[in-house]
């Protein structure tokens, strides 16, 4: 049964029946949401089968012996003014979760309970919600545990990069008998089973394996790009190549496009995902160096001496490291049947349970939303539109193709009457836009993107990429225009 059927009862389908004689464009509409949903549960559970007998295939206790370390400590000067109180990876996202959640939930739904996330700039916000969010019984070795950066009679400095932080705390590292080390970025959208990574990696004999997304010709720009066989072994890397000699040599080659499953006659290329497995002696020997991030010097240097192999991963992937990034993969969870989705109840996306009361709803047109918990929605108009926990939508209010994150808290009791409440006022209207958390959107206001210029810094608000972005705890007065 598909995720619709499942939530419309009998006396509903009625109606929608009724509806859909009425309006054939609705009807193909619903009809291909259903067809696709179907589609879509029985592509999964064909996977789910796959990942059962991958994961009955890895060797007993690999998981045990497997530790997992997420990345959560880059500055996030792309993903400004986001960043600018936080770091990135707890940046709100889908509404109730943090871009965090995502690799920590591919961890857990993989089986492995040994995670360290190594923070270091602006953590505090992360901190806090990894405490309240993630949290094992007193009988078990389970552990998500936060790593910040630290001086020590070692060092006093800051992680310099994704290798420098790995070297810095390898004293934790070592202390278990790990055989297997996972290195995850923590501002990634994906969804994958680690199981099916550990497999490859301990069935072809590698040294390291690292994850590889196929890639278009105008995205190679962007990436480190890899060249393998089908043996999987890489052979060539080119961070983001620049000429198109460089680039053709690294084309996928027929052989290894047929092996993967697309069309042989595609133009694709595989890009690094900044996901690696380390066998536990090769990142030791790795790490005796002062090199400082993996992508740009370690897996370029052990391309030369070692089996370094490439698990090339077809499911959806974002790199969410970008305005205009986060912007469209937020947007992109209101669609009907949307590339990424939450509705997936054997890889659920764990974050924090707030235990906040339904939304509630005096009268709204609602067009392709996602309303979060403890929203107060009155005679509004959204329309694309993703809101967070807590957000407060006033009578009026239009809002287009925006994110509205909500509030940290209720605005309950007297509050300042010099500035607006904490949420969208009355009659405003907002497009293009992503308001961040306890944001005060006085009545009247209109925020918009056209006519200005696509990256613009002003004193409560800033444009990046076309979009408007409102900061954490600004107030825009009443009437005022954007």
């Amino acid at each position: 049964m598909s995720l619709v059927a499942a939530l419309l009862t009998r006396n509903k389908w009625r109606d929608v029946a009724l509806d859909l004689q009425k309006n054939t464009a609705k009807a193909q509409m619903l009809g291909y949401s259903l067809c696709a949903m179907r589609v879509q549960t029985q592509h999964d559970s064909v996977l789910r089968s796959s990942t059962e007998k991958t994961a009955g295939a890895l060797p007993p206790g690999t998981l045990q012996r497997t530790l997992a370390i997420i990345m959560g400590g880059g500055a996030g000067t792309r993903l400004f003014p986001l960043t600018k109180d936080r770091a990135k990876p707890a940046v709100p996202l889908g509404g109730k979760y943090r871009i965090v959640d995502i690799s920590i939930s591919n961890c857990l739904n993989s089986g492995l309970r040994s995670i360290y996330v190594l923070t270091q700039f602006n953590s505090m916000s992360l901190h806090r919600h990894i405490q309240a969010s993630y949290k094992f019984d007193n009988f078990s070795r389970s552990f998500i545990d936060i790593l910040a950066a630290q001086q020590t009679p070692a060092g006093s400095q800051w992680y310099q990069g994704t290798a420098d932080a790995v070297r810095q705390n390898m004293r934790y590292f070592l202390e278990r008998p790990y055989d297997y080390y996972l290195i995850l970025s923590g501002d990634q959208l994906y969804r994958m089973d680690f199981r099916a990574l550990l497999h490859q990696h301990i069935r072809l004999g590698a040294d390291i394996t690292l994850a590889t997304k196929p890639v278009a010709r105008h995205q190679v720009f962007e990436f480190g790009i890899m060249r393998s066989g089908v043996d999987r072994r890489i052979t060539g890397f080119v961070e983001k190549p620049s000429d198109e000699a460089s680039v053709q040599e690294m084309k996928m080659s027929r052989e290894l496009l047929q092996a993967v499953g697309s069309d042989e006659d595609d133009e694709l290329f595989q890009a690094s995902m900044g996901i690696y497995v380390f066998n536990r002696r090769v990142l030791i020997e790795s790490l005796e160096n002062q090199l400082v991030d993996f992508g740009k010097h370690i897996i370029p240097a052990s391309i030369k001496d070692r089996h370094v192999s490439a698990f090339i991963f077809k499911g959806y992937w974002e790199d969410i490291g970008t305005i205009r990034a986060f912007y469209k993969a937020n947007l992109d969870l209101t669609d009907l049947v949307p590339e990424y989705s939450f509705f997936e109840p054997d890889s659920p996306i764990y974050t924090h349970p707030r235990f906040l009361p339904g939304s509630k709803i005096n009268g709204a047109t609602l067009r392709q939303a996602i309303i979060s918990d403890g929203c107060i929605i009155s005679d509004a108009h959204l329309e694309r539109t993703l809101l967070g926990i807590r957000s407060v939508i006033q009578s009026g209010a239009t809002i287009r193709n925006s994110i509205v994150m909500g509030a940290d808290y209720f605005e309950l009791g007297q509050t300042d009457s010099s500035q607006p409440s904490i949420g969208i006022g009355k009659n405003c209207v907002i497009d293009r836009a992503i308001i961040d958390k306890n944001a005060r959107i006085g009545d009247g206001v209109v925020i918009t993107p056209g006519g200005k210029s696509a990256n613009l810094d002003a004193d409560n608000y800033f444009i990046r990429d076309g979009i408007v972005v409102i900061p954490k705890n600004a107030i825009i007065p009443a009437g005022f225009w954007i």
